[in-house]
């Protein structure tokens, strides 16, 4: 272990509340859980790709000092926020919009599962809350004998890599009930019609909420 990470009592706490805290349901939780189930395994696992993706971004944000600037700046953090919220509620529509047969293909074109990771990322990066729960959380756990920009970016990464692999349990865990979901058509306009007013009324609710939360 270097120096960019704590002694080992307090890294090991580091883990186990980044495990919590990864565990803990969120907008992009919710949208690879949400994939999973609608599209089956393999669209939720790209989109797993693209939320660690887009919380990295978060954590190096947060590293370089945008959170300072959400903390500063409620016009930044709102105008981020709704563009977020709006996106949310793009995505709910556009679910709404597809036809259950091309939903529950089994093996997506490449054009669809980049769709599906740049919308994860999207979702991902377009949270500001994460990049401020970044800036509140890896503070705790840094040394003043190395500069923070560099153990920031270090233990963000870190959690990023554990966020990712949580994700990875719930898409598979959703993925495992695609198959019989899939089998029945009403199951799958139901799944379309849930999976798409989900999203947009996680879109709303984000747009409602105050300034607290992670992922």
């Amino acid at each position: 272990m270097t120096n960019l990470f704590p002694p080992w009592p307090l890294f090991s706490a580091f883990v186990l509340a980044s495990l919590v805290l990864a565990l803990t349901p969120g907008p992009g939780v919710f949208y690879i859980v949400t994939r999973s189930i609608v599209e089956g395994r393999r669209s939720g696992l790209v989109s797993v790709a693209g939320v660690a993706l887009g919380n990295l971004g978060n954590a190096l944000a947060a590293s370089v000092g945008l959170a300072a600037l959400f903390a500063l700046s409620s016009l930044a953090f709102t105008i981020v926020k709704y563009a977020g919220a709006l996106y949310l509620v793009y995505l709910g529509v556009q679910m709404l919009r597809t036809p259950p047969a091309e939903l529950s293909a089994p093996a997506p074109a490449a054009a669809a599962r980049g769709r599906i990771f740049r919308d994860g990322f999207v979702v991902a990066l377009l949270n500001p809350k994460t990049t401020v729960f970044f800036a509140a959380f890896l503070p705790q756990f840094l040394s003043p004998e190395v500069p923070p920009v560099y153990q920031s970016m270090a233990l963000g990464a870190l959690f990023v890599a554990i966020a990712a692999l949580t994700d990875s349990a719930y898409a598979l865990a959703a993925g495992a009930v695609a198959p019989a979901l899939a089998r029945a058509r009403g199951v799958r306009r139901a799944g379309r019609w849930l999976g798409g007013s989900a999203f947009i009324g996680l879109g709303v609710f984000t747009a409602l909420t105050g300034s607290r939360g992670a992922r």
